[in-house]
């Protein structure tokens, strides 16, 4: 976009702070638009999917999982992290069946988030799911404990204002049931 030039920071060093299994940290050295430098430390994630799993009965899927950052327990929607060379659709699929035992026969894509672009080049790739049948029992990796719930649209809405669902990727998620 060139009428942004006047925004842009550009690299001058990149280092690694540190490694993880999930994160990578960086600390970068930039050059603001006035010509002065400046310091930048962001995460850079490799991605997830959420899904807006749709029921035959209209309700959707959603998780109840603890989150140990806050620790406390998160009602969300099923998401994942996309594995490096998976597609995109790829990994809501898996996800959406392992996490819930559920596949789904129709898949939509409705866009992309990023939640947290103050620190984060993390993006969430945002799915609906329609056609749903079980396919058998969660698949969950060895690490992860959710309980499965249902609601309606209406019900999760009003979740959202009433603070029982404040996961950023969920409430996103939601505003694409007002698409018209």
């Amino acid at each position: 976009m060139s009428h942004d030039s006047h925004l842009i920071e550009s690299e001058i060093t990149s280092e690694s702070v540190f490694k993880g299994c999930l994160l990578n940290v960086r600390k970068d050295s930039v050059r603001l638009p006035d010509g002065n430098e400046s310091v930048r430390e962001y995460i850079v994630h490799p991605g997830a999917v959420v899904i807006l799993a749709f029921l035959p009965n209209g309700n959707l899927l959603f998780e109840r999982q603890f989150r140990y950052p806050l620790r406390r327990v998160f009602l969300e929607l099923p998401a994942g992290k996309i594995d490096p060379g998976e597609a995109i659709l790829d990994t809501a699929r898996r996800e959406l069946r392992e996490e819930t035992g559920y596949e789904a026969s129709d898949w939509e894509y409705l866009g992309v988030m990023h939640p947290c672009i103050g620190y984060s080049d993390e993006r969430i790739e945002i799915f609906a799911a329609r056609g749903l049948h079980p396919a058998g029992a969660q698949e969950l990796d060895h690490n992860e404990f959710l309980e499965v719930v249902e609601l309606s649209p209406a019900d999760a809405k009003q979740a959202v204002w009433d603070g029982r669902i404040t996961d950023a990727k969920t409430i996103t998620s939601l505003f694409w049931l007002d698409k018209p």
